[in-house]
């Protein structure tokens, strides 16, 4: 019996000093201080030489039926690629990004229901070689092998870590500089920075380049492809917000 009225006294000296201790902190001042501050943005664009070129490279065919279609297809993005491997190696970076096999319809011309005229077959390899030198060379391969719808050409980096940093770091200067600009001629100085934002990179490859299969096939017969690889722009922007005082 004395120990289960010691143990009520226990607990409910527990209990009042637990009301004891919500009350104090209930009573503690809040930090209301709104702190003057100042939010800046600015960005920086780092031009690099890109070191890798995309290549899509399609092969179009029509026929009477699917299964024709499909074959006529195949036999020359087979060829195609294999002539590839013979300038870019074994190993080359080459792989399907599509495939479509879709029917071809006849409208008549006084209304009614259309008919299948025939089907389309498309394919789509991506090539990607480090060798920009070659580039011209791999198109004009592939449009003399069979390719006959040069979809795109794209020249990129292999790792974008170096051109990306180099941008935030620009971006992070010219933001502080800016906002010590504007403390200074309000007559203020910057205490501590509060918050940093990065508002993303952007990186701005050259413009792709399209090639229809009437296009295609006139080059594979003229001059070898003239092409530049240019350079590449990375973008990085940067908020800066930051505290100030007189």
């Amino acid at each position: 019996m004395k120990t289960i009225i010691y143990a009520a006294r226990l607990l409910l000296i527990v209990c009042f000093l637990s009301v004891l201790g919500g009350a104090a902190r209930s009573q503690e001042p809040v930090d209301r201080t709104i702190h003057p501050s100042i939010r800046v943005t600015d960005e920086a664009t780092v031009t690099v030489k890109p070191d890798q070129a995309e290549i899509n490279i399609g092969v179009v065919t029509q026929a009477a039926t699917a299964q024709a279609a499909a074959s006529q297809n195949a036999q020359k993005q087979d060829a195609v690629i294999s002539e590839l491997r013979k300038i870019l190696g074994p190993g080359a970076d080459i792989k399907t990004i599509s495939y479509s096999l879709n029917p071809s319809y006849r409208y008549p011309k006084d209304g009614g229901q259309p008919t299948i005229a025939g089907y389309n077959a498309s394919n789509t390899i991506q090539v990607k070689t480090t060798s920009l030198a070659q580039v011209g060379n791999v198109i004009d391969l592939a449009t003399g092998s069979g390719a006959n719808n040069i979809q795109a050409l794209r020249y990129t980096l292999k790792d974008e870590t170096a051109a990306r940093t180099q941008a935030l770091r620009e971006a992070s200067t010219k933001a502080r500089a800016k906002a010590e600009a504007i403390a200074s001629a309000l007559g203020l100085r910057i205490q501590r920075i509060l918050l940093v934002e990065e508002g993303g990179s952007t990186i701005r490859p050259l413009p792709m380049m399209e090639m229809n299969s009437a296009i295609a096939g006139m080059r594979s017969q003229q001059a070898p492809t003239p092409v530049e690889s240019g350079s590449i722009d990375v973008r990085a922007t940067i908020a800066l917000t930051v505290e100030v005082a007189k």
